[in-house]
């Protein structure tokens, strides 16, 4: 009988909540196909059996488990195979039997001794029992300052679940609560975060907490790629926006800046062969990035249609796991709401994030003395300082630069 474990089906998925098993109790499971419906921390995903046999459903459905625990078991379980008893070897003289030792004599039996009075047996108590609960349950207990003992299982065995706690905690609380005191902040409204929004809450907050962070900063003179999306508009529809030639550019400087397409983890780098440049999308009050891979080898085009169709993909809610997975870099642009520049939050364990801001005429000195007007965009570069540093960054947010303010080649 084979185990069915909580699969990592995303690079940052500690956790899964099983949505619904697409084989039923005692029915027989196929490998490669279909088994089990589980949410991730950015999508839903069908999990498929990797053997055949019955299924034996330990986690019921609503049910989250953490990462490489037990879900479920294939198969049926045979039990072991009796050690046959060694049959005597015909060819074999049987061993003499050992000679028989003498028996000793019987000593005289002592004077019997007066007999104490018979202390009452104890009673026995009941054996202590191992509470079956899943890891989830009893961390919402421990939190929530509940006996584990004292909810009752509606698991398989009697095994308690987390709705078993929650639902004990219902319970036990009155059942009108008073409302809270209004005061200076007047009334609060308490809002749970979603699986997404927890998991974004989190991976933010490990990255400032491990990552040495330090910015670059630099403006870029937008100017040709204005006129080049203008031309551009002429012949396609919808014409790159300047998001997209800010991808292209960023795909081709990793190309020669190998430590910014890397990652530093337990005191080693790790350089990558692909360039997947990830793209910042809000949706559902929470960030997510899904990855355009091998943007260097992809024309401002392809690209262009790629992140368009990602970007609709975040929106509708049926983005898939492997297309948020295996991004090298990631780039955040908030010009869209007229943000100058800000600084963005490295994701992790990726070197660096490029935030841009939105374009905006300012006043120029050109190379004349001349002053004149230019269509500017701010820049900033994050960078983990344990991978990169100062010159390392500058360097490459000047070649992002340098191919931004003569576009010619993101369009080769």
């Amino acid at each position: 009988m084979s185990e069915v474990v909580m699969p990592r089906l995303s690079d940052s998925m500690e956790e899964g909540t099983i949505l619904k098993w697409l084989v039923a109790e005692g029915e027989e499971a196929k490998r490669g196909e279909p088994l089990v419906e589980i949410e991730t921390d950015k999508a839903n995903m069908t999990y498929e059996a990797a053997d055949s046999g019955a299924l034996s459903i330990t986690a019921k459905e609503g049910e989250t488990l953490a990462i490489g625990e037990v879900i479920g078991h294939i198969g049926e379980g045979a039990p072991a195979e009796k050690t046959p008893e060694q049959e005597p070897n015909p060819d074999q003289e049987p061993e003499p039997d050992p000679e028989p030792k003498p028996e000793p004599e019987p000593e005289p039996d002592p004077e019997p001794e007066p007999e104490p009075e018979p202390e009452p047996d104890p009673v026995p108590g009941p054996e202590p029992q191992r509470i079956k609960a899943s890891p989830i349950a009893r961390r919402i207990a421990r939190e929530k300052g509940i006996e584990i003992g004292d909810v009752h299982g509606s698991g398989p065995g009697g095994r308690i679940v987390k709705a078993d706690v929650e639902g004990s905690t219902e319970q036990s609380a009155p059942a009108q609560e008073a409302a809270p005191a209004t005061g200076a902040k007047g009334a609060t409204e308490i809002q749970e975060l979603t699986k997404l929004q927890r998991t974004v809450s989190r991976r933010m907050a490990e990255s400032k907490a491990t990552a040495p962070e330090f910015e670059v900063l630099m403006e870029i003179d937008m100017g040709l790629c204005v006129e080049l999306r203008a031309r551009l508009k002429e012949v396609s529809d919808p014409a790159p926006s300047y998001n997209d030639m800010v991808l292209k550019a960023v795909a081709l400087a990793l190309r020669d800046f190998p430590r910014a397409n890397g990652a530093y983890r337990d005191g080693k780098w790790e350089l990558y062969s692909r360039v997947n440049v990830g793209l910042a999308v809000s949706a559902d009050g929470a960030l997510v990035v899904p990855t355009i891979f091998d943007a260097d080898q992809k024309s401002l085009g392809e690209i262009s249609r790629e992140a368009r169709a990602l970007i609709g993909k975040v929106r509708d809610r049926s983005v898939t796991p492997p297309e948020l997975a295996g991004g090298t870099f990631t780039v955040s642009n908030l010009g869209m709401f007229g943000v100058e520049r800000f600084s963005a939050i490295i994701n992790p364990p990726q070197a660096a994030t490029l935030a841009v801001g939105a374009l905006q005429r300012k006043p120029v000195v050109d190379e004349n003395g001349r002053i004149m007007a230019a269509q500017m965009m701010g820049a900033t570069l994050v960078c983990d300082h344990r991978i990169l540093y100062g010159a390392d960054a500058a360097e490459f947010l000047g070649r992002v630069r340098e191919l931004l303010e003569q576009p010619l080649a993101l369009t080769l």
